[in-house]
């Protein structure tokens, strides 16, 4: 079986949510028998990768302008495909998935994932939030078939346009807790004394209400770590990197992978994400992983990890989160209660048990379409 992927950056390495959903994903499909052929965007992968575990690249031109890099390259991506002629092109996001009718026109059997809305994301105007309204509405209604990362994604599909759709959340890898600490070192950051924050940032993120919530906390000794990529040509970093520079203990290590990364969640003593808008947050799920205590705000998308209600406070009340922050930093989870968390977060959400099931959605379309391999 063929699978052609569209909709994304590139990956291995390559922040974003739906990037890293690829990353795990589609090695497992490698290995499940499917050939996979990625459309990555040209500023995100080197031009030497042609193959990775199993999965081959094609690295198509994409302008690096925000709000035109998606729509650009998946129109680019969509002619590419109509010639290569995948069993199943598989279109990820809303903002891609506005060419769907054109893949369909195309001859394309067309699975589209819906990561969330990504049209209520605080950085789009209004020009933006109407063309990815349409790239749901198109992706959804002319698709052959939905995926949904989220049961409250597919409610609000089902709402909308009266369609149902396949739930295949995001999943995790319980990855081995490193040794070594040299990217403490690297930021002078001592084990257990300090929150740990992964994220891109972006607005909806709430990197500021973090700070100011670590502030009003006056926690002794703990440090704020804010991991990801900045963008100092962006007017929304640039306010976090002020606002950090002001507040004593706050680190910025721009973006991490790897080792780094796993070093930085292994010994932080709190994960917290205070974030507006999730699809099914993968950053959440892998500080889980890690046996991390959590805190998350209380939108939809971040309750439905099903965490008990202590792990969750009032989005934007900063007032309560530095309260709560306190709390955490003077109760300190040990051994036993972190492999516990593991072993939850492992259960409910496995990235072998999501590459089957995507398995078995490729499949169903096929034999809808009475195209058998």
């Amino acid at each position: 079986m063929r699978i052609m992927v569209l909709g994304l950056r590139g990956f291995p390495n390559v922040q974003g949510g739906v990037e890293q959903h690829a990353e795990q994903l589609y090695p497992l499909l490698a290995k499940l028998g499917c050939h996979i052929d990625v459309i990555a965007r040209s500023p995100y992968v080197p031009r030497e990768l042609r193959m990775w575990n199993g999965i081959t690249f094609h690295r198509l031109w994409a302008p690096r302008i925000r709000g035109l890099e998606a729509l650009i390259h998946s129109l680019i991506g969509v002619f590419y495909a109509g010639i290569k002629r995948p069993d199943i092109l598989h279109i990820h996001a809303v903002g891609p998935a506005i060419i769907a009718p054109l893949g369909r026109a195309l001859g394309l059997r067309v699975v589209v994932t819906h990561h969330g809305p990504d049209y209520d994301r605080e950085k789009w105007g209004r020009s933006a939030r109407w063309l990815l309204r349409l790239g749901e509405k198109w992706g959804m209604l002319c698709a052959n078939q939905r995926i949904v990362i989220s049961k409250v994604i597919r409610k609000l599909v089902f709402d909308k346009y009266r369609l149902d759709s396949v739930v295949i959340p995001n999943g995790v890898t319980l990855p081995k807790i490193p040794e070594t600490k040299e990217t403490l070192g690297r930021f002078s950051l001592v084990a257990k004394r300090y929150i740990l924050l992964v994220s891109r940032f972006v607005p909806e993120k709430r990197h500021l209400d973090l700070i100011e919530a670590f502030a009003m906390s006056r926690l002794l000794d703990w440090k704020l770590v804010l991991v990801g990529e900045v963008d100092r040509r962006d007017r929304y970093c640039m306010k976090v990197l002020s606002s950090a520079e002001q507040i004593p203990g706050v680190v910025i290590t721009d973006f991490q992978f790897g080792q780094a990364l796993q070093e930085l969640y292994s010994y932080a003593g709190l994960f917290v994400l205070p974030s507006s808008h999730e699809g099914l947050p993968i950053a959440l799920l892998e500080a889980l992983s890690y046996g991390l205590p959590v805190l998350a705000s209380d939108i939809p998308a971040n309750l439905e990890v099903g965490l008990p209600e202590t792990n969750y406070f009032p989005l934007g009340n900063v007032a309560i989160l530095a309260g709560v922050l306190c709390e955490r930093a003077v109760e300190q989870s040990d051994g036993a209660q972190r492999e516990r968390l593991r072993a939850w977060v492992s259960e409910r959400y496995c990235w072998t048990e999501v590459a089957q099931r995507t398995l078995d959605t490729y499949k169903k379309v096929l034999r809808r379409s009475k195209i058998y391999w």
